[in-house]
């Protein structure tokens, strides 16, 4: 299954390590409410993996003419504040995963389209951040995901080449710019199902990271 030795493990952040993508998508309805708008799921569920500027990009189209990013920004702020103010959840199943690859002396790296801020933030209080030997944000790449740079960035950072980097990813944004920089990708679905062109890329698709932590305990 694995095509070249392994020598080192990345990750995505929200989704993957960080079950946040639900907050963000609350906080983002309650923001619009505030405004006297409403924001379908679906159209939520279109930001998934895209970088926070692009989302803002999007979200102005999507009310057009009248609407204030502005104050939805702020209104956004006050509530995703609220909804982590008792700590930033992690996701079932990573922290046995991240030991199992720390035993197996692998070198671990973030690659996340957050900023360097709210990435180092979120590990931070989540208890993770010492975990990695790198975080890569699209604070540090031209262009962010769906583009490879930041997974190439997290291997260059870690001194591996990227077709030796096992990576996971829950979005499949995020799972095309794994595949593109060509590293091992693997597929852990969040709130979004695989695209067909997701499953041609992915080298397998976990229900959750326990089923990846399995399968790599037979590889590795």
């Amino acid at each position: 299954m694995l095509r070249k030795p392994v020598e080192a493990a990345l990750f995505d952040m929200d989704g993957l390590l960080l079950d946040t993508e639900v907050i963000y998508i609350e906080a983002m309805q309650a923001s619009a409410q505030a405004l006297g708008r409403e924001m379908s799921l679906d159209f939520c569920h279109s930001m998934i993996g895209v970088p926070g500027p692009d989302c803002n990009v999007m979200i102005e189209a999507y009310y057009g003419e009248g609407f204030s990013l502005t104050e939805f920004r702020e209104h956004f702020s006050v509530h995703r504040s609220r909804l982590m103010e008792s700590g930033i959840p992690v996701k079932p199943g990573v922290v046995e995963l991240l030991d199992f690859l720390a035993s197996r002396g692998l070198p671990l790296a973030v690659a996340t389209s957050a900023g360097r801020a709210t990435a180092e933030n979120h590990l931070g209080r989540a208890g993770l951040l010492d975990r990695f030997t790198a975080v890569a944000t699209r604070d540090d790449v031209e262009r962010a995901k769906p583009h490879p740079g930041v997974y190439l960035e997290a291997a260059r950072r870690l001194g591996v080449a990227p077709e030796r980097c096992l990576a996971f990813e829950d979005s499949n944004i995020g799972l095309e710019a794994a595949h593109t920089a060509g590293a091992m990708a693997f597929m852990v679905p969040d709130l979004l199902q695989p695209l067909p062109e997701t499953r041609t890329r992915s080298l397998e698709i976990f229900p959750d990271l326990h089923a990846a932590l399995r399968l790599l305990r037979e590889h590795l």
